[in-house]
Order: structure tokens, then C-alpha cells, then sequence
């Protein structure tokens, strides 16, 4: 189907009151404890029943109306039970941004089958640990990624683990090909279905950690249900409604909430395959879109790009994400004419959300004060020097003033204050702080350190551990230095975040220790060829050695502080600039460039 026009101007209504969007959001949510056994899938079901023929999913793939698209849910759902999966098995999904996956993780989810989300940036051991850690029985990979993903199967196989290898698209001859497969079940479905609930697990959603690996978050369909209603209800979201979607479908906020906070109010996605700072506008136009997604960093590309006079030209009424910086809010907001944003903060596997309803520049939310004993939620005292929460003489944690910086914390509860960890159990405990104001309690740690103000705002600070954010996308600085030690010629490596002037998050920098046989072009190529393109360091500093403190922990906070600034480094550092090429020397003149933030990242 095609479901498309070019739209010329933005005639928007104004934002809805503040009050009214927490009071929506509520009573949107609230359906889900009164109907324990309806799931997403049957809210659509219901919707193709109803205006079957309206759009629900788009892109440049493949369009899906209502309709198609329950129809391809119950094709995944019979293809899943004929294959002998049953309730909580696990299928791996590697598929671009399309239609077709949304389809297919709500399909083997109606079947009962947990689907792991599995980024598709991931290549060798990387690929193999999160493909390990979901024990899937089959791997359903879009043609193209295919070879990533045979290359890391043998790391991930085992005499009792085998996965069945699925191929989506053509050019695998020597695979099953499961959009074929799906044709014996067009029209199909399934007379026996597993009595699920909202507790019961729909997904596996990969975060990065404060050190290693990815870990693997369980979701529930209570948490997907929870995402789709609440931003239901706080956006307003109609039928009118269609969302614009170019953020990866492997995340909770791009895979889930874009896309079901739209579809419950039988309104539509349209799903790019990437984000593109020059082709944005023209495909919001293009689509109509009302509301798009975003992360910080998408909103700075924006800005950043050269004025047109057709920039606040569109049919926007909102924009909602989180990371947008206060310095760029304002600019953002003013030059694309953009009604409303809704920043907020949330984690795949946290146990609370804020959410700035009211458009407060620089702030990631609040809770209004009805709502807090609802959702309960504490900053504390962080003791960096422990990276535990800072312990009063009676053994609690202690509450931060208003204005200080400290952890935040969410209580751990019934209902959506529950946390319902990772695959690894060992993880989910270090997550989990107990005794915090009172004997037996116990509370999730974000991992967060945030302040807030009088009037309850919050505000980010910064990351507690070693995980930081660059081009919209975490990273774990343990994984990123045990790439480089493995690099000939290096002999340690240690890997931090250091702030760039203009520039949202914190950009890779690594100081190598080497000794002969290191060269740059040998270090380039393993780092491109076993690391996500976000995790590639920006910066390299060559030193003769690793300052350790003397419990043996890198002194990661003072090469922080020395940062890119060749006056402070007592060792070379080079830059890796965007459009290819090598790594250049940071002199005083290419310092100065990039401190004015006028060379871009």
C-alpha cells in the first residue's frame, strides 16, 4: 500500500495542559491491570477489525495496514508453533528497520516464543556473546547479515546448543528462508494459542553495562503494554497520528515505544531504515508525519545542518525522546517551528520514568507530586571513590539536597515499579540496593547520577560506571580496551569518555601502552572490524605506561580531566576525523579547532 503526501506547512494546535497529558497517561495505563490477558497483539488484532484497511506500519520496504499487519503476526505465530517452539523459547532477530520486524517479534511473541533484539552493528565476539547469552533456537537474519552472523556461530553452537540458522530475503540458497516459509501460513490462525498474561516475558533487550558485555534485559508484556498506553496517553495520540521512526528497531524506545505508542491509538509509523540529516525533513513531508522520535544527538545534526527556507515547513505537533541538551533545545525548537517536545528518561530495564510534560528546557522530567507515591524515586549521596551510594552512620543511604548531585534510585516494587533483571542473575543483584532507607528495602540503581530543583525537575548529570554515550548509542569502555589489548604491539589499553564542546555525550578516547610492532593502520582496521562504528575511539593517546591507583583500578578520572588537550597530556594524542582517513596528531592549531567546537565530530 501506499500512504503518503507532500505536506507544505505547519498548522498545529496548540500543546495540550500539562495536567491533562499526566491524567490521559494514567487512565491509558490503567487498562492494563484490569485486563491481565490482553496483549499487544490483540490490541491490534481488535484495531484490524475495526479499520482494517488504515495504515499501520510504513517505510520503503513494505507497507503493512492494519490488517496485513495482524495478518503477518498470526503467519509468524503458526510458523513458530509448527517449528516446536513453545512458551519462552528463544529466537535471536537480526533484521534491518522495517515493517517486517515489528511483525515478527509480536508474532513469535503471540506464540509465546521470547525474541532476543539483537543489534545489528555487532560483528564477531561481540555478536557471539549476545547471541550466546540468549540461547536462541533459531536465528532469524535478514540476508545481508547473514555472513556477521555465521561467522560468530561458532563460538555460540555447543554439542547440546545448536541454533537453526533462518534466512529473511534471498541470496542464501544453502538456508531456510523463512518469508517463504511464512506463505504456508498466509491467512492461517492458530487454534490453540499459550495463555499468556502481561507477566509473562515478550522480549530480550540488550544494554550495555557499566563494565564487559552487553547484558541481556528481560521485558514483559506488562513493560511493553506499560510503554505503549503511557506514551499513548501523555502524547494524546489519535488515529491522526503518524509517528516518524528512524531510530534502531534493537532498542526499547525505537523498536517498541515509537512504534506501539502510535499503533494502540490505531494511528501509524513510518520506519526508516537510518536516520538521515538530509533527507529528514523531505520524509516528513513526504509521510505527514505529526510526531517524531528522537534522541539528542539526532536534534543536533539538524541543527547543525545549513538553514533552508523550508525548515519549519511540516505537520509536527511534537517531538518526543531524551538526551536533548539545553543548549540545543531552544535553537531546535525555534528554527524547525516544533510545537512540543517531550523529553524524558526511562531504561530498558529501569523501574521508573520522568517525563517533562511541560517542555522545560534542559530537564530529562518530574513526577508530578499526586503521582510520587506511585512511582517512588530518591537521589542519593555517590561515593566515587567506592561507586556505591554513600552510607550515613546508621547504615542508610542518605538523600541528597535539592541542587546536589547523587545516584538516582526508583523503589522497587508490584506493578510497573518491578525490576525484572537480565539473563544473568549475578547482574540483576549488582543492580538491586538493598537497605537504603530501611531495614529489608530495596531499590533499583540507575547507574544515573542526576539533581534536581525545587520545583521537582530532574536533570542529568552523568554516567556513574564506565559506559558512555556517543552518537545516540552506549558503549562499554571494558569491551572497547579489551579490543585494543588484543591489538599486536599494544600491551595495555584503558578506555574512557571525555567531553567534546558542542557535542552531545562523550566521545571514546583510549591510552594505549605499546612497545615496538605497534603501528596505527594494524590498530585502525582491528577496531573497525570488531567494533560497533560508535565504539571506535575518537581519540588515542600513546603513553609508556598506565597510571594505576594502589588498589590497582585505573586513575580514569585524571586522564579525563587531561581530556584531548595536548598542554596537559605529557603523550601524543590523535584524532580520527569523520569522511575516513587515519588518525592525526592533536597540535595546538587542531586542539584549538576542535575545542571551538569547528570541527564537527
Amino acid at each position: 500500500m501506499h500512504a503518503h503526501n507532500e505536506s507544505v506547512v505547519n498548522e498545529t494546535p496548540r500543546p495540550r495542559p500539562a495536567s491533562l497529558a499526566w491524567v490521559e497517561a494514567l487512565a491509558a495505563a490503567a487498562a492494563i491491570d484490569r485486563h491481565p490477558e490482553t496483549l499487544l497483539h490483540h490490541l491490534i488484532e481488535s484495531l484490524a477489525g475495526t479499520q482494517g484497511a488504515a495504515p499501520a506500519l510504513l517505510s520503503g520496504h513494505e507497507c503493512f495496514t492494519f490488517a496485513e499487519l495482524s495478518a503477518r503476526i498470526d503467519a509468524y505465530a503458526c510458523w513458530a508453533v509448527t517449528n516446536g517452539l513453545s512458551q519462552e523459547d528463544r529466537v535471536a532477530l537480526l533484521m534491518s528497520n522495517r515493517p517486517e520486524y515489528v511483525a515478527a517479534w509480536l508474532g513469535l511473541s503471540k506464540a509465546g516464543v521470547v525474541t532476543a533484539l539483537i543489534n545489528t552493528n555487532l560483528t564477531g565476539r561481540s555478536l557471539a556473546h549476545c547471541l550466546e547469552i540468549c540461547r536462541p533456537s533459531f536465528i532469524i537474519a535478514e540476508n545481508h547479515l547473514v555472513d556477521a552472523c555465521a561467522n560468530a556461530c561458532p563460538d555460540v553452537s555447543s554439542p547440546r546448543h545448536s541454533p537453526v540458522m533462518m534466512c529473511h530475503g534471498a541470496g542464501k540458497p544453502e538456508l531456510r528462508r523463512i518469508d517463504a516459509e511464512l506463505e504456508n501460513f498466509a491467512g492461517t490462525k492458530l487454534e490453540y494459542l499459550p495463555r499468556l498474561t502481561i507477566d509473562d516475558k515478550a522480549l530480550l533487550i540488550y544494554t550495555s553495562g557499566t563494565t564487559g558485555l552487553p547484558k541481556a534485559a528481560y521485558v514483559s508484556h506488562r513493560r511493553v503494554l506499560n510503554w505503549a498506553l503511557w506514551f499513548k496517553g501523555l502524547l494524546g495520540n489519535t488515529a491522526a497520528d503518524r509517528m516518524y521512526d528512524c531510530l534502531p528497531l534493537y532498542h526499547s524506545v525505537g523498536g517498541v515505544v515509537a512504534v506501539a505508542a502510535t499503533l494502540v491509538a490505531g494511528g501509524s509509523t513510518v520506519i526508516a531504515e537510518k536516520f538521515s540529516a538530509r533527507h529528514f525533513w523531505d520524509d516528513i513531508r513526504r509521510w505527514n508525519c505529526t510526531e517524531v522520535q528522537y534522541i539528542g544527538e539526532l536534534c543536533r545534526y539538524l541543527l547543525n545542518a545549513p538553514p533552508g527556507d523550508r525548515d519549519g515547513h511540516h505537520t509536527l505537533r511534537a517531538a518526543i525522546g531524551n538526551g536533548l541538551r539545553a543548549d540545543v533545545w531552544t535553537p531546535f525548537k525555534d528554527r524547525f517551528r516544533i510545537p512540543q517536545i517531550v523529553e524524558f528518561y526511562a531504561a530498558t530495564e529501569g523501574n521508573f520514568s520522568l517525563f517533562n510534560a511541560e517542555g522545560k528546557p534542559g530537564s530529562i522530567g518530574r513526577i508530578p507530586p499526586y503521582l510520587r507515591h506511585r512511582f517512588p524515586t530518591a537521589i542519593v549521596e555517590f561515593d566515587s571513590g567506592t561507586g556505591s551510594p554513600r552510607r550515613g552512620s546508621d547504615g542508610f543511604c542518605i538523600a541528597v539536597a535539592v541542587g546536589e548531585t547523587g545516584e538516582a534510585l526508583g523503589r522497587i516494587g508490584d506493578g510497573s515499579g518491578r525490576f525484572e533483571g537480565y539473563t544473568d542473575a549475578r547482574e540483576s543483584e549488582r543492580k538491586v540496593l538493598r537497605d537504603v532507607f530501611a531495614a529489608g528495602d530495596a531499590w533499583f540503581r540507575t547507574g544515573d547520577l542526576m539533581r534536581n530543583d525545587a520545583a521537582g525537575y530532574f536533570y542529568f548529570v552523568d554516567r556513574v560506571g564506565d559506559t558512555f554515550r556517543w552518537k545516540g548509542e552506549n558503549f562499554s569502555t571494558l569491551e572497547v580496551a579489551n579490543v585494543l589489548a588484543s591489538v599486536p604491539g599494544v600491551i595495555d589499553a584503558v578506555v574512557y569518555g571525555v567531553s567534546v564542546p558542542g557535542v552531545e555525550g562523550k566521545a571514546g578516547m583510549a591510552l594505549l601502552e605499546t612497545v615496538d610492532g605497534f603501528d596505527f593502520a594494524t590498530l585502525t582496521g582491528s577496531m573497525e572490524a570488531q567494533l560497533p562504528g560508535y565504539a571506535v575511539p575518537v581519540f588515542i593517546r600513546i603513553g609508556s605506561s598506565v597510571a594505576l591507583t594502589e588498589t590497582f583500578k585505573y586513575k580514569k578520572q585524571d586522564l579525563a580531566r587531561d581530556g584531548f588537550d595536548p598542554s596537559r597530556s605529557p603523550d601524543p594524542v590523535y584524532v580520527k576525523l569523520p569522511g575516513g582517513g587515519g588518525f592525526l596528531l592533536v597540535d595546538h592549531r587542531l586542539f584549538a579547532e576542535l575545542n571551538a567546537g569547528n570541527i564537527r565530530l
